[in-house]
């Protein structure tokens, strides 16, 4: 018979197998296995406190595969000494790995283990989006988008519904398992499996549903990707060589919308060569067409500095300036505390930048109105909902070449693709090194520029009109069900006492 690694190890090898669910492996079965395992775990433990530390060892696994390139960011290019950065990429890990830990501890204490788990675990993904202002990597709810027939259920309760609901589908085959050892209750065995049934056979329903419309004409589009090296980005040697090969593969563009990296231009807008913005909106402008930009702004009033995009061409100039900063990245939390960190061990630009503000309008170019956010900003659905229904089209601009070649980008860009189920838009991302695409309204990449490259990816995009659930009602109805769940639960727990 085949001897199993101890509970622990199997714990962490199971949170490992859940990361083949997320992007570039798209496995969604993975992770509902992985999933499944670890519910199972629970279910024979003996105590919530053994739940507990299996549920750390299975979020251990999970981060610690699924992020190891914090490490490549703090390190390669960064600067940080290679044993502070796997210090401080193994802290984060074992932060986060406190979340499905906790998750644990308490479906166990509830009882109603398969109810309580896929609620507690639901609301711990969409908690990490706003706790210590949010970290939502590895929700979940991702690992079934898109290929997965749960995906159906993005556009009513976004990604964190799709989280419950995975997490229910191993509950309830975890249950399965356990009787099916145990040769006991037959009728609950049936129940589980047409539950599972049902939840996979309605979510492939829902994957159909036209939720929005087509809006406009097609347009084309050329998304650059100018594959900068990001140890020279910010090198005011090659600053002037990098405006001139942006500047160069925008003119060789005919398409109604050009859409340039995150900080592409490696200069505060204000101090922009005037020559070089001339050419870009000189040759918009003869092009009919327009160009979105990203670049450092600065407010001369508040003397702030913003991550903003700017558009130049033939419609009047807009700006949207990035709301959602990165920790650590691109502001500097606890500043008083932390500061020496900074100034000692890294050495990361546009650390002291500003928000941009909640109430920003998307960009009326070519006819479609345009729902910029930069890099980081597309992890949060209920932010990009913002400026909808009113935007047509979402542009991503990002430069994710701070993860060197992991698969940091893909992962980025199943965010996009969450993103764009949700609001039932096409996403159009232009990023430095990767991962540049046009995603459609469903949440398939439609076309994808290979990493690591200089190139310009050219496709026809088209807006869409109308309002998905999710962009009605944002994370609202997930948060009110699984509230009142758990106080279902609470209530028939304290009947049974």
């Amino acid at each position: 018979m085949l001897k199993l690694p101890p509970q622990p190890i199997l714990a962490f090898l199971f949170g490992a197998l859940a990361v083949l669910g997320f992007a570039p492996f798209y496995f969604f079965p993975a992770t509902i296995i992985a999933l499944t395992g670890i519910l199972y775990l629970w279910a024979k433990a003996p105590s919530a406190k053994v739940c507990l530390k299996l549920g750390f060892q299975f979020g251990l696994g999970l981060y610690i595969v699924g992020i190891y390139w914090i490490y490549i960011s703090l390190h390669d290019f960064g600067g940080m000494p290679w044993w502070f950065a796997g210090f401080c990429t193994f802290c984060l890990c074992a932060l986060m790995a406190l979340f499905p830990a906790l998750v644990g501890y308490f479906s166990k204490r509830l009882t109603f283990l398969s109810i309580s788990a896929p609620v507690l675990w639901g609301l711990s993904d969409w908690m990490r989006s706003w706790i210590f202002t949010g970290f939502p990597w590895l929700t979940i709810g991702y690992s079934q988008t898109p290929y997965s027939p749960l995906a159906g259920y993005m556009p009513m309760i976004g990604v964190y519904g799709v989280s419950t609901i995975t997490v229910g589908i191993a509950g309830c085959i975890s249950i399965w398992l356990t009787n099916k050892q145990q040769a006991l209750n037959q009728r609950c065995q049936r129940n589980m499996m047409s539950a599972v049934t049902l939840l996979f056979a309605i979510g492939g329903l829902l994957t159909v549903v036209p939720w929005t419309s087509p809006q406009g004409e097609p347009f084309t589009a050329s998304l650059i990707q100018g594959n900068i090296p990001q140890d020279i980005k910010w090198s005011p040697d090659s600053a002037e060589n990098t405006m001139r090969r942006y500047v160069a593969m925008t003119k060789e563009s005919q398409a109604d919308l050009i859409v340039l990296p995150e900080t592409a231009l490696p200069v505060i807008a204000s101090q922009l060569d005037p020559a070089i913005k001339d050419a870009l909106e000189t040759h918009a402008i003869e092009n009919n067409s327009n160009v979105i930009v990203g670049m450092v702004d600065y407010d001369i009033s508040t003397k702030e500095y913003f991550n903003s995009a700017f558009s130049l061409g033939k419609a009047p100039t807009q700006t949207y300036s990035k709301n959602h900063l990165v920790p650590f990245g691109e502001f500097i939390p606890l500043k008083s505390m932390l500061g020496w960190i900074y100034r000692d061990w890294l050495n990361i630009p546009l650390s002291g930048l500003s928000r941009g503000g909640t109430k920003q309008k998307s960009m009326l170019l070519n006819n479609q109105k345009i729902a910029v956010n930069i890099c980081y900003e597309d992890v949060f659905g209920e932010e990009i909902i913002q400026q909808l229904p009113e935007a047509t089209v979402l542009v991503n601009i990002s430069n994710d070449a701070w993860y060197g070649q992991s698969y940091a980008a893909d992962q980025h860009m199943q965010f996009s693709q969450a993103r764009a189920l949700e609001t039932g838009r096409m996403v159009l991302r232009s990023t430095n090194t990767g991962a540049t695409a046009m995603i459609n309204q469903r949440g398939y990449v439609l076309a994808h520029a290979p990493h690591d490259v200089t190139t310009t990816l050219n496709v026809t995009a088209q807006g869409y009109q109308g309002t998905t659930p999710y962009v009605y009602w944002g994370n609202w109805p997930f948060i009110i069900i699984s509230l009142g769940i758990l106080i279902g639960i609470l209530t028939k727990r304290a009947k049974q006492r």
